[in-house]
Formats: C-alpha cells, structure tokens, sequence
C-alpha cells in the first residue's frame, strides 16, 4: 500500500480552529501466526485469551470510527480542523493531518495502521508529504498556546449542553478536544483546563465528537 489519498477542503486557518486528541486508542501489534496484525476482539480472542489479555479491551474499531466522525464532518470540510492527535494504550503518539482521507472499511484502515505503526509514516498518493506520521510525547507541545483544552466523560459530575458550551468560549481561541477511544474505562489527563460530560448516558467516541462538530458547525454558521 503506496500512500492514501486525500481530500480538499477549505482553508480557513485565519479563523478558529479544532483540534481532537483520541486518547488510549487501542492500536496493538502483535504477530499472530506468520504475519503481523493489529489486534482486534473478533478475530484474535482466542489469542488474546491464550496471552491472559481481555479481548474485549482491543477495540481498533472505536478510533476507526471516531475518525471517521471528525474527518466526515463539515467542520473538517471548512477547513476549521487543525489536527488530530491518537495516543495508544500502550503511550504511543501520532498526528493524523485534516486531509486525510481515512479508509472506509476496517480491514483497509486496520492495514494503514499496521503501517503506520511498523514505518512511522505514510504519505500522500504520489506525493513526499507526510499524512500520518508518529511524532514524540507529550502531546501538548503541539497544542496552541492560549487554546483551550476540554476533556470528556461520561462520569463527570459537569453535565452540559455542548452547543451551550462552546457558545461561551472567545471566538478567538482555538478548541482541544479530549476523547476516549476505548472501549470502558475514563481518560486521566493532566493538561485539560475543563473535563465535561455532555449526556446522561454512556455514547461511543463517534457520536460524542458528532456532538462536538454539530455544536461548532451550530456556532461557525457551517452548513
């Protein structure tokens, strides 16, 4: 696989932006049989139990489909997407540019990931430039300065409405969004200024970030 392809969208990097940090995404390699996969419940529970791990805990589905939620949007197609940051389970950290165009199915985005993973990068079709690429921790060197940062969970004693929220943020300042891509379990971080929940019930990483771009495209005027 020779690089991905990738989308056009608007540029509008003078306005505020977005930036999503996917936290403990569930991204492990591990050689089964001859080759070598990126671990997932359905197709290596038996080896998974057979290594005392929880084949319920590997779930690459959930950041697939978390970034498929962020890069769909037309948020993301107005240009208002900054980056995207994936941190694994296991700590390690990649940035994923806004005009990447990720893989519809799992079995071809399991792939890229694998990658990703052995290689450290991927590249546009046709092109040197790096659309994928492992960079070093922390994660708040590359955030912006005076952005704010919000973390979410359902366990937070904060419920909010999010189109609320972000209607009382300055219009200036960038927004870091803080997700979970895991299947249970809360993200523990120290470099968010405001850790909310935005339902009374439990919801998948995707339709939180839903939310989230919902509310913005609401406040953007973004149609």
């Amino acid at each position: 696989m020779e690089g991905i392809p990738i989308t056009l969208s608007d540029q509008n990097s003078k306005k505020p932006g977005v930036i999503f940090v996917l936290e403990k995404a569930s991204l492990e390699v591990a050689k089964v049989g001859k080759s070598y996969q990126i671990l997932n419940s359905d197709d290596h529970a038996n080896f998974l139990r057979r290594n005392n791990k929880n084949p319920a805990d590997y779930r690459p589905d959930i950041v697939h489909q978390a970034l498929l939620s962020i890069l769909d949007s037309p948020l993301t197609k107005a240009g208002r997407l900054r980056a995207v940051y994936v941190k694994t389970e296991k700590g390690v950290l990649f940035e994923v540019k806004p005009h990447v165009r990720v893989p519809r199915t799992y079995k071809r985005f399991a792939g890229v990931m694998l990658q990703l993973l052995q290689k450290l990068s991927i590249t546009a079709v046709g092109k040197r430039e790096k659309l994928l690429r492992v960079i070093k921790n922390p994660v708040t060197q590359y955030l912006p300065v005076n952005s704010r940062k919000i973390g979410f969970s359902f366990s937070s004693e904060k419920l909010i409405k999010i189109r609320n929220y972000v209607d009382t943020v300055n219009n200036e300042s960038d927004l870091v969004f803080v997700v979970g891509a895991m299947a249970h379990g809360k993200i523990n971080t120290d470099y968010t200024d405001d850790y909310i929940a935005i339902s009374g019930y439990p919801m998948s990483a995707a339709r939180c970030i839903a939310r989230i771009c919902e509310a913005l495209e609401d406040k953007w005027d973004l149609l």
